[in-house]
């Protein structure tokens, strides 16, 4: 099979980035690539052309680098609670996966921030309670670090209700107070 050399104009995964020099299929590079915009033919011209290209590179992965601190800032204040089902011995039903937590980061984070799950590093899923330290991969030189709190449907639910027991309690409190006050002051 032929193959040629271009300049890529965007990032392709799968190739590189704007101004890598790659040799690829003639037929890639002549129907797909060129026709599309991602990639124009080597030739004096377009290697000047080159400049300009690892300039729109390099304000790209600062961008890119400067999202992702960003982001890597606000992950490592997380502290998250997630249930999980457990049976009466302990042994939960199901898993937290890299998904479920995805999907979590996306709600503590904002609706327009997403993570990736392929970008959160979990060795196995989360399968037992307790504090679980979790790492995210944001960027090849950012990497953030998050705590999923892991409890037993029954145990939040208790912790939930004695919660609530505690602020009807106060309430009581505080009422019981002003009707003795109010009673003094008469």
């Amino acid at each position: 099979m032929p193959t040629t050399e271009v300049i890529l104009t965007d990032k392709i995964e799968s190739l590189g980035a704007e101004a890598d020099i790659v040799k690829v299929k003639a037929g890639y590079a002549r129907n797909f690539l060129i026709p599309r915009g991602k990639a124009i033919e080597v030739t004096t011209a377009n290697r000047k052309r080159l400049t300009s290209l690892q300039a729109k590179r390099a304000e790209r992965e600062g961008r890119e680098l400067n999202e992702a601190e960003e982001l890597g800032r606000r992950i490592n204040k997380l502290k998250i609670t997630m249930e999980i089902e457990t049976g009466e011995t302990g042994k939960a039903f199901g898993s937290i996966t890299a998904a479920d937590l995805a999907e979590r980061l996306k709600s503590e984070l904002g609706g327009n921030t997403i993570v990736d799950r392929h970008r959160i590093h979990l060795e196995k899923p989360i399968k037992d309670t307790g504090a679980h330290e979790v790492q995210v991969k944001l960027h090849s030189d950012v990497t953030a670090k998050f705590t999923v709190n892991v409890k037993s449907k029954g145990e939040a639910d208790a912790d939930k209700a004695k919660a609530d027991a505690e602020k009807a309690e106060e309430k009581d409190k505080g009422g019981y107070k002003a009707k003795v006050k109010a009673r003094h002051t008469k």
